[in-house]
């Protein structure tokens, strides 16, 4: 990924699957996001608000609503990852616009990188920070 397409992310020394699928994110491009991941990616959310998928297609499907619900959606990097292996823990904050005002959401990702893809993303984040009406 081009260096003006990962922004912020380049700031830190992030992995390039990383920064590229931060970039994907905050592009809101489903299929560059999708392009991010395994064949077999897991997306899991400790949060009870989150809602977990497996697969490259089913995750693909569901973009179109996660970016719908969060309009100006931008992640950006907290702090430098920290990587032991293939797994990055990837501290974030979230933000957009919602209907109701700004939104503003602190996390953490623990990704499992393989072959250049983001094979896992364990989504650590606050789900009383969202609004329920949202996503």
């Amino acid at each position: 990924m081009a260096e003006e397409a990962t922004g912020e992310w380049s700031a830190f020394p992030f992995p390039a699957p990383v920064a590229a699928y931060a970039a994907a994110l905050n592009a809101a491009d489903p299929d560059a996001v999708a392009a991010c991941v395994t064949e077999d990616f897991r997306n899991e959310h400790a949060s009870p608000a989150g809602r977990a998928s497996t697969g490259r297609a089913a995750y693909r499907q569901r973009l179109p609503g996660f970016l719908a619900a969060f309009p100006q959606l931008r992640y950006t990097p907290e702090a430098p990852p920290i990587a032991a292996g293939d797994r990055v823990a990837v501290p974030y904050l979230m933000t957009a616009m919602l209907p109701g005002g700004p939104l503003r959401v602190r996390g953490l990702w623990l990704v499992t990188i393989r072959n250049g893809l983001i094979a896992e993303r364990v989504d650590y984040w606050d789900s009383g920070a969202v609004p329920a009406s949202a996503g």
